[in-house]
C-alpha cells in the first residue's frame, strides 16, 4: 500500500501543532493557578515547606494505626505509649533526614534509658530503612509505614517530622528538622 507523502506530512503537522497548543494551554493554565505568592529567598533555590505544611496535632492524642518492624511484625502505636517518646518520621532519600539522624543517636545514647526513640520510615525496604540509619549511628527502634497509616493518622506532609509524646499519648511538640540541641532540649522537657 502506498503512503502518500503530502497526506502523511499534513497529518504530521497537524500533529504536532495540536500538541504544542495544547502544550502552550495547559503550561498558562498551571501557571495562572500558581498565583503571585511564591518567594524566592535566593534566585534559583526553593524553601523546602516547613512543618507548618503538615496538620498541626500538637495537644492531640497520639493516633493509634499499626506499622511494621523490619521483620514484618506488627506493632501498635498504642503499644509505644507508657513513657516519654520521641517519634522521627524520615526515610533514605530526604536530605534533612539524613543531616539530622546522628543528632538523634546522639541524644537516643544519652536519654534512652529514660525517653523511648522510635524511627518511622514511609517509604524504604526493611534493608534500606535498617542499614541506612545504622550506618548513621542510629540504634533505636525502626518502625516502618508501607500504606502511609501513620502518614495519613498524623497528617504528614513533608518530612522530616518529629513528635514529641508525654507518657499519657498526649503529643506535646511537633517539629521540622532538628540540631542536636534541640533535640535534646525538647527529648528532656518530655522528662519534667
Amino acid at each position: 500500500m502506498a503512503v502518500n507523502r503530502r497526506v502523511l506530512g499534513a497529518g504530521i503537522a497537524i500533529a504536532i501543532g495540536a500538541s504544542l497548543t495544547l502544550g502552550y494551554v495547559v503550561s498558562r493554565s498551571t501557571a495562572s493557578d500558581a498565583g503571585t505568592d511564591v518567594v524566592l529567598d535566593t534566585p534559583g533555590a526553593v524553601q523546602i515547606p516547613a512543618v507548618e505544611a503538615n496538620a498541626d496535632v500538637e495537644g492531640a492524642r497520639l493516633p493509634t494505626v499499626e506499622l511494621l518492624d523490619n521483620d514484618g511484625g506488627v506493632v501498635s502505636t498504642a503499644d509505644l505509649i507508657g513513657r516519654p517518646l520521641v517519634i522521627n518520621y524520615w526515610y533514605s532519600i530526604c536530605a534533612p533526614c539524613k543531616k539530622e539522624l546522628p543528632a538523634f543517636a546522639a541524644v537516643h545514647a544519652e536519654l534512652g534509658d529514660r525517653v523511648r526513640f522510635v524511627g518511622v520510615n514511609p517509604f524504604d525496604t526493611p534493608e534500606v530503612n535498617e542499614s541506612f540509619a545504622r550506618q548513621l549511628g542510629v540504634r533505636y527502634e525502626l518502625l516502618r509505614d508501607p500504606d502511609g497509616a501513620y502518614t495519613v493518622a498524623v497528617g504528614i506532609a513533608n518530612a522530616p517530622v518529629t513528635l514529641f509524646v508525654a507518657a499519657d499519648g498526649t503529643i506535646v511538640r511537633q517539629t521540622a528538622a532538628l540540631d542536636e540541641d534541640e533535640l535534646r532540649r525538647f527529648a528532656t522537657e518530655l522528662l519534667g
